[in-house]
């Protein structure tokens, strides 16, 4: 069993709770006009990945355990990002499994653009969801993110009726997702799942513009400049008025 992996970043804090290892596994069926990881969109067979993106979930763990005891001592894990980690289904199931036997604590980071088979398959394997909710509007949805909403929402009902550990996560990113119309939306949508509570807003940054220069890809948000902080501690009021436990940041 192979998975095919773009980076492993070590000592992060912004995906899940502690001193983290987080795993970027290649290919996404998104294309958001602001996603910061656009080299992890294309997805490549395994057998076409080069050697130093094809793991075996015995090569991965021994990454993974590299970091454990930085994991144990800030209660941290691993957290499985992208693209869009459920895109490899099969290799993930078998890699969270392995971290449940060495006791380390896991996390999905998703898109929630995931066949309900898949999903359903992966749903018990982690011990947190980092659920990622863009646009509310289902036309605006498919204009900035090339595809539909209807799945995704329909995988995070479910989440919330299996009271599955999930932490929301809204990309604040300017005229598309903080307008107030959609804070609007996202936030009668989460007082409907009554089993999710938390919240991390993450401000609009540029940090993936060069990428994009070295990767010869258009940026459709060249120019666009990060809201005031201003802005986004009103956003973060919004949300814990309405009983909602909300970071802004991470």
């Amino acid at each position: 069993m192979l998975g095919v992996i773009s980076n492993i970043q070590r000592f992060t804090v912004h995906d899940g709770p502690g001193i983290r290892l987080t795993v970027f596994m290649q290919g996404c069926p998104l294309a958001c006009w602001w996603c910061h990881n656009p080299e992890s969109i294309s997805y490549c067979d395994v057998k076409d990945a080069g050697d130093n993106l094809r793991f075996s979930v015995s090569e991965l763990m021994k990454e993974i355990k590299k970091e454990q005891v930085f994991m144990d001592e800030s209660s941290g894990g691993v957290t499985f990002s992208g693209g869009e980690p459920m895109m490899q289904a099969i290799f993930l199931e078998e890699i969270l499994r392995a971290c449940r036997e060495e006791d380390i604590h896991t996390a999905i980071d998703t898109s929630g653009f995931v066949l309900s088979d898949a999903f359903h398959s992966l749903m018990d394997k982690p011990d947190l969801f980092l659920y990622d909710i863009k646009v509310i509007n289902n036309t605006l949805h498919k204009k900035y993110t090339g595809a539909s909403n209807i799945l995704i929402l329909e995988n995070l009902r479910t989440l919330n009726k299996y009271r599955k550990n999930v932490i929301i996560r809204i990309p604040l990113v300017p005229g598309i997702t903080n307008t107030k119309e959609n804070i609007h939306d996202i936030k009668n949508l989460l007082l409907e799942l009554p089993n999710i509570k938390k919240i991390n807003l993450l401000p609009f940054h540029t940090i993936a513009d060069g990428k994009y220069k070295r990767l010869n890809l258009e940026n459709k948000m060249q120019g666009i400049r990060p809201e005031s902080n201003a802005n986004n501690v009103e956003i973060r009021s919004l949300f814990t008025e309405a009983g909602f436990e909300t970071s802004l940041g991470a």
